[in-house]
This record gives structure tokens, C-alpha cells and sequence, in this order.
């Protein structure tokens, strides 16, 4: 499938595919989106209400690195060791990873060389990018994962359900849910009637919230103890 490198509202870019009209992340800004969702709503809403010394994240679409490498730069200025994997089927290509502006938009062009070994590490491995974060990448579909009770929080961004569908079923929440710790979380861009019933319906406790710039709102979903 083609995959085009264009620019998002915030500068930062991101890959579209032409044939589905979707992208990795929001048009509206890439890093915005992700500062949002995943760190301000996940990450941060989770260390506020259960502090603890290490944490394990799983990405559901790792993509061109962009959680990740957010999420690393966040690492360097907590106490905390980070265990993150991140799941990708089709892993994007070394052209398109020399085309992601991320450390610039960022303001850390310092951290460059980190954005390289996020994706230069290879695969299903833990990988140690700096003191207190490490990596794994594994290249499978979503429903391959047969993690239980390891993560405390998931960052869910797969492609949206309009064109993917079958990643946002019950069946692929049920996967989410096992793999989560109690009391874990999970957060996603989406805010889809359809994708709150079905995170619903496997024992999630559901939230909408307000959502990234360009969408009036996002989901969090809380695995109870």
C-alpha cells in the first residue's frame, strides 16, 4: 500500500495512506495528539494515581516511534524505570524514518540519537536505550499477543475502526484486558460508540474525556481490580 509523508497542523509529520484516506496520527497535529492522549491522559493520569518505581507500557501500533520516543524524553524526568513494548505488524521503513521530524518539533534535537535507537534496536528483544528505559518491539498482529496480567498501561493507536474494524472488536479488547495488570489502564484516540460498548463489554470501566485538538473527545479504560 502507498504511504506518503505529509506535514500535520502542529509541523510535526506523519505517514498517509492515499488508498484508505487515513493516517498514523491526527492531521491536526501528530505530537499534539500524543502529548494528549497517551502522555497527559495515560501516562501521567496513571503515575498521579498509583506512584510505583517501574512501569510497563505496551504500544498497539508502534508506527514511526512517536509515543515511544515522547515517552522516553518524559522518562529522563522521572523516578521511574520504564519497561515499553511496542507491537507493530508492518514496521515502517528506514526512508520514511529519515523523513520523521519528531526530535526537531520536539525541541530535543539533543535526544536524536535516541529517536535512531528506538528504531534501530532490533526486534523482540529488550533493548536498553537509556538508564532507566527500555524497549522491546515485536512485529505481530494484535491478536498474537498472549501477554497476561504484565502491563500497566496500554497506549491503544491502531488505524481507526473505518478502516480497520477488526482491531477494535471484542475480541482484541479481551486480549487488551488479560494483558493488563489490575487496576492498569488503557487510552486511545477513539471516542466510537461502538469501541466504548466493546471495551465495555469485556469488564473495561469506560471514561470519555476531552479529546486531542481536532476531536471533541477520547476514551480511557480502567481494568478494576
Amino acid at each position: 500500500m502507498e504511504r506518503k509523508i505529509i506535514k500535520t497542523a502542529d509541523g510535526s509529520v506523519t505517514i498517509h495512506l492515499p488508498e484508505w484516506d487515513e493516517q498514523y496520527h491526527s492531521k491536526h497535529g501528530a505530537v499534539q495528539e500524543a502529548q494528549h492522549v497517551f502522555i497527559k491522559m495515560g501516562l501521567y493520569h496513571y503515575l498521579k494515581a498509583s506512584p510505583k518505581p517501574e512501569l510497563s507500557i505496551m504500544e498497539i501500533g508502534f508506527g514511526t516511534g512517536l509515543n515511544a520516543f515522547i515517552t522516553f524524553l518524559e522518562a529522563q524526568n522521572l523516578p521511574v524505570k520504564f519497561n515499553y513494548t511496542g507491537v507493530e505488524a508492518f514496521p515502517v521503513t528506514s526512508q520514511e524514518i529519515a523523513a520523521l521530524n519528531y526530535p526537531e518539533n520536539l525541541s530535543a534535537e539533543n535526544q536524536e540519537w535516541a529517536f535512531q535507537k528506538i528504531h534501530g534496536t532490533p526486534w523482540e528483544h529488550y533493548i536498553s536505550i537509556s538508564d532507566n528505559f527500555q524497549l522491546k518491539k515485536l512485529q505481530k498482529k494484535f491478536d498474537e499477543i498472549s501477554a497476561k496480567n504484565e502491563f500497566d498501561i496500554i497506549y491503544f493507536d491502531a488505524f481507526g475502526a473505518r478502516v480497520q474494524p477488526e482491531l477494535w472488536t471484542e475480541e482484541i479488547f479481551e486480549i487488551m484486558h488479560s494483558a493488563l495488570k489490575d487496576g492498569g489502564i488503557l487510552v486511545t484516540y477513539s471516542a466510537k460508540g461502538s469501541v466504548r460498548r466493546a471495551l465495555q463489554k469485556v469488564g473495561f470501566i469506560v471514561e470519555r474525556l476531552e479529546g486531542p485538538p481536532g476531536k471533541r473527545e477520547m476514551l480511557r479504560a480502567t481494568k478494576s481490580c
